[in-house]
């Protein structure tokens, strides 16, 4: 049965939306009504897709939509589906990306209208460069969004394998580190000298290893390092071991977490991006020293302590008075924590999804409430009538029409 809800502010334009590949769930947004469909699950399986053609059916049923958003991602069953309807509607197609699509959640459910910090943590998402993302810094404004910065990119050895066995992004992080003639005798027990060798030679040669920003992927790099886990028997186990010792480790030390903050071991690079590696090297060093539960800690204390400083800054430099927080990694209580009362020290509002979820079932919302504001900024009606001018300008400097940047001090839209 489809979930009802309402939302603060109506929706510019009545928008269909199709979800993500993963938990997967449409939605119709119509006003301020929403209707979520049941999550039909990830769309590798063929019911799951089935499931996801019904509902949409049953969603259009209830009267004409002015466009079908969908991801940006090319091959999705989603994608396609959507593209169709869309043809066969005489309606646009719009493609909101991602992680965007994460922070428009909290737009649409608290009838945000101005400036937004978003950080935007999950395992994955195709970005406007055509890179799997997962580790994202947004200013977003009404339709208008930009990323400011991102997490260091990792290597995924194997590409989608190094999802399932965090043993390979441990032996990515040995690598950066100027280590990898270590990846055989230190992940070798675990996995089989055979294999520690050939992804060893794999990141040596940069063969089979793209690079991520995935948030996800630096907590299974850190769970691997730790020997937590090895191969994922399901999604997120590795991450879930990693929280679970750094919970029990901080509740049951809690003068060590102060400890464990007095250093940073991070750092924002000039172009935005937030390097993680000194934070794994410690993380390594640690639980070579048999020192497991300080490790998991640290890698949770200073990451959350490095995001707020982040995003406050940002805030600070781009005119945005609220930070959203989206992506499945929040589901994450040691780390979301950590960070809430970062931000509140700040004094820095933080915004989190209420009526859906923050991870992937909810992103229906997201890319509706996207879609809606940009469909009628581009028709130069609606709320973002006003900002037209300036995402003018500023997608005639990009090539993706979805990817759009804040107005500069400079500028006469400011």
């Amino acid at each position: 049965m489809d979930t009802e809800l309402r939302l603060p502010l109506p929706a510019p334009r009545r928008v269909l939306a199709v979800g993500a590949w993963l938990k997967n769930a449409a939605c119709r947004v119509d006003g301020t009504q929403v209707l979520l469909s049941p999550v039909h699950g990830d769309l590798d399986d063929p019911a799951a897709c089935t499931a996801l053609e019904d509902s949409v059916q049953r969603l259009l049923a209830l009267g004409p939509v002015d466009a079908v958003a969908h991801d940006l991602h090319p091959d999705f069953h989603s994608t396609r589906l959507a593209q169709a309807l869309a043809a066969r509607l005489g309606v646009p197609a719009l493609a909101v990306q991602h992680h965007h699509a994460h922070i428009a959640v909290v737009q649409a459910e608290q009838g945000i209208t101005g400036a937004l910090v978003g950080l935007a943590l999950d395992g994955v998402g195709l970005g406007t460069d055509g890179l799997p993302w997962g580790g994202e810094l947004l200013w977003v404004r009404g339709a208008q969004w930009r990323r400011l910065g991102h997490l260091q990119p990792l290597a995924l050895p194997g590409g989608d394998a190094a999802a399932r066995e965090p043993w390979r992004l441990a032996a990515a992080v040995l690598h950066a580190l100027g280590r990898g003639p270590d990846i055989p005798a230190r992940l070798g027990t675990a996995v089989g000298e055979g294999a520690a060798r050939m992804v060893a030679a794999m990141l040596a040669r940069h063969l089979n290893c793209p690079e991520s920003t995935s948030a996800g992927r630096w907590f299974d790099a850190a769970a691997g390092l730790l020997g937590l886990s090895v191969r994922q028997a399901a999604e997120a186990e590795a991450a879930i071991a990693l929280e679970r010792l750094a919970a029990q480790t901080m509740a049951t030390q809690p003068a060590l977490v102060e400890t464990l903050a007095h250093i940073p071991l991070t750092e924002v690079l000039p172009d935005g991006t937030l390097s993680l590696l000194p934070l794994l090297e410690c993380v390594s060093a640690l639980g070579d020293a048999g020192q497991t539960g300080e490790a998991a800690a640290l890698f949770h204390v200073q990451l959350a302590d490095a995001m707020a400083g982040w995003a406050w800054q940002a805030a600070r430099d781009h005119g945005a008075a609220q930070v959203a927080l989206g992506g499945g990694c929040f589901f994450n209580r040691s780390m979301s924590t950590r960070l809430q009362l970062a931000l509140d020290a700040m004094r820095l509002p933080v915004l989190r999804p209420q009526l859906v979820s923050c991870g992937d079932a909810g992103l229906a919302l997201g890319q509706a409430w996207a879609a809606a504001l940009r469909l009628a900024e581009e028709e130069g009606q609606g709320d973002g009538a006003r900002d037209a001018p300036c995402a003018a300008a500023a997608a005639s400097s990009n090539d993706n029409p979805d990817h759009r940047q804040p107005p500069t001090e400079t500028s006469p839209c400011a």
